[in-house]
């Protein structure tokens, strides 16, 4: 099974030397992998949301729970043997990944070791396709389905909707009567993919931004609702993962 750090004791290694302690209980992982630049932007796709993303979603965590979460994520490749110290792995514009046959095959040994991954902002057939492809080549044997209303991890510890569309900062608009409004390439889908005992091990987030909802949780643009459903559905997936 993935190992948790959840304690942060002291450990000794094999040698008799005293090892460095976790920083925290919980610590953020989120995924690297090839790809190219976002637009103009300066950060990889894999980093689109970084650091601001990160900055608030740990500091929610800790106030919505009790865990004791770490200041930062840590940036983990599928081929880093620091991989499995880390039971929950956020990806971000999975449309965009490339991923080699090395890094799928760890991909499947990281969730079949207990590993959590959520993946997130991506939209429209393209992506969809670019991202499928790579969960059907990690897992053949367990198909992509929608993530139900009744599934456990929506009401874990918050009882969620899928009524809200999380759009990203940059599909927001001003309506000519001063609201503002969202404009994506489709509606919000929520699926999940299955283990073989029917443990959610990998949640998707389609057509929407959950990512940029905590970048932008202090701009008094981004509508207060959705991001509010982004810190309880991320709340949910941290619990879920951990509790399962």
């Amino acid at each position: 099974m993935v190992g948790c750090i959840f304690l942060a004791v002291a450990a000794l290694s094999a040698g008799g030397e005293l090892l460095e302690s976790p920083e925290a209980e919980f610590h953020m992982a989120r995924l690297v992998y090839a790809s190219g630049y976002a637009g103009r932007s300066w950060r990889p796709w894999w980093a689109i949301d970084y650091p601001d993303a990160e900055y608030h979603f740990t500091r929610g965590l800790r106030r919505l729970t009790s865990l004791d979460v770490a200041d930062d994520s840590q940036h983990i490749r599928l081929t880093d043997e620091e991989l499995f110290d880390y039971p929950w792995l956020f990806a971000q514009q999975v449309g965009h990944w490339s991923l080699d046959e090395v890094e799928i095959a760890r991909l499947r040994e990281y969730v079949l070791r207990g590993g959590f991954l959520v993946v997130d902002d991506f939209h429209g057939e393209y992506e969809w396709v670019v991202f499928s492809d790579v969960m059907r080549r990690a897992f053949p044997d367990w198909p992509i389905a929608r993530l139900p209303e009744t599934h456990p991890l929506m009401n874990v510890l918050y009882d969620l909707d899928q009524d809200t569309q999380i759009p990203g900062r940059r599909h927001l608009y001003r309506t000519a009567n001063g609201n503002i409004e969202a404009m994506l390439r489709g509606p919000a889908q929520w699926h999940a993919i299955y283990d073989n005992n029917e443990r959610l091990v990998v949640a998707i987030n389609f057509n929407m931004d959950m990512g940029d909802a905590w970048e932008h949780a202090d701009d008094p643009v981004y509508p207060v609702p959705m991001t509010s459903l982004a810190y309880r559905f991320a709340v949910n997936y941290v619990i879920y993962a951990m509790t399962h």
